[in-house]
């Protein structure tokens, strides 16, 4: 972009090319000559500030333009990506629709014995690698689950697996042997999922644990639960708001703790019977840590606890481990056979 000096320097340059020009084919005199120069001197200094903010504007576009070149790319391979998952999810369907009777099709999942994983195998699109390969596990309802592993090994492939969201490229994901894929809707109704950094909105505690349902049709009695469950009791009956106090814009006015601890309330409320801890304490100090980890523990039992950590102070009480590397399970056990062993 032209700074502004550059610009009048410009019409400094033009305004004397025209009298020079002007004075060699003018006829009408110098009077004349300095009447039209002022027009011109008078109309230029009003245009350089149009002219700064055209040359800006035009500045702005070439700097877009690798920008939206980018965009551009990316969007048309989550088009293909999406086109992809699309055929292979009807594959899926079509296959369980063939092995499932009318009467299983009448009913929407249910989790009452164990999640399966059948030599899965994915790969992320244009690489070579596979993110999981030929990988196989049983988890039984009510255990907590942990997987470890270095960043890359596969932990949150396969959680997303799990999760519904992602398609295999090899390998099934069942539930009570029934694919989650007959019906993923039903499936993901069944899951918690809890981040590392949890979603709160500025609103009353009250409406972020209940959050999507209408305030008429909250349930205070699930929720009073929900709250109990994740240990936040003590923390909201100290606030003069109650659960009516606002939490602010993402949570800011709570600690990172007091905001892993409504996640998991939310999760509870909505009466999901698995919970997905994706690096939940990761962020937060120990102390904090350990507050998260014991609301967590206590639910040991009553829900299914599916845990991704590298912090394994977080995984002590789990009742099986696996340890991942370059998409295999390299090792599992119990806490002391995994963990323990590899130190």
């Amino acid at each position: 972009m032209l700074p502004r000096v550059a610009i009048e320097a410009i019409l400094v340059i033009f305004l004397v090319l025209f009298v020079s020009i002007s004075l060699v084919y003018s006829e009408g005199g110098i009077q004349e000559l300095t009447a039209v120069l002022g027009v011109f001197a008078v109309a230029g200094m009003r245009i350089i500030p149009s002219s700064s903010m055209f040359l800006q504007s035009l500045a702005s576009l070439r700097n877009g333009t690798h920008t939206l070149d980018v965009l551009y790319h990316d969007l048309r391979e989550i088009e293909t990506y999406i086109a992809q998952n699309d055929q292979k999810m009807s594959l899926i369907q079509k296959s369980s629709e063939v092995k499932a009777n009318d009467k299983a099709e009448n009913h929407s999942l249910s989790f009452n014995s164990s999640i399966q994983l059948n030599q899965v195998t994915y790969n992320y699109p244009e690489v070579e690698t596979p993110a999981l390969n030929n990988l196989s596990l049983n988890l039984k309802k009510g255990q907590s689950i942990a997987f470890i592993g270095k960043s890359g090994a596969g932990k949150t492939t396969l959680v997303d697996l799990i999760l519904g969201l992602l398609v295999p490229n090899g390998g099934d994901v069942r539930v009570d042997d029934v694919s989650i894929y007959k019906d993923i809707r039903a499936w993901q109704n069944l899951v918690g999922y809890i981040p590392q950094t949890i979603f709160l909105m500025d609103d009353t505690i009250e409406r972020n644990i209940a959050f999507g349902v209408p305030d008429d049709l909250i349930d205070h009695t699930k929720l009073q639960k929900a709250i109990e469950a994740a240990q936040l009791g003590e923390f909201i009956n100290s606030l003069p708001e109650n659960i009516n106090t606002v939490v602010g814009e993402r949570g800011v006015r709570l600690s990172g703790g007091q905001r892993q601890r409504i996640g998991i309330a939310r999760a509870l409320y909505h009466e999901r019977e698995i919970l997905v801890l994706d690096e939940a304490t990761s962020a937060l100090d120990n102390e904090t840590e350990q507050l998260v980890s014991e609301s967590i523990s206590a639910l040991a039992g009553t829900k299914t606890l599916i845990i991704i950590a590298h912090r394994l102070s977080t995984i002590e009480k789990c009742d099986y481990v696996y340890m991942l590397q370059s998409g295999e399970i390299i090792k599992s056990g119990s806490y002391q056979e995994v963990v323990s062993a590899s130190h």
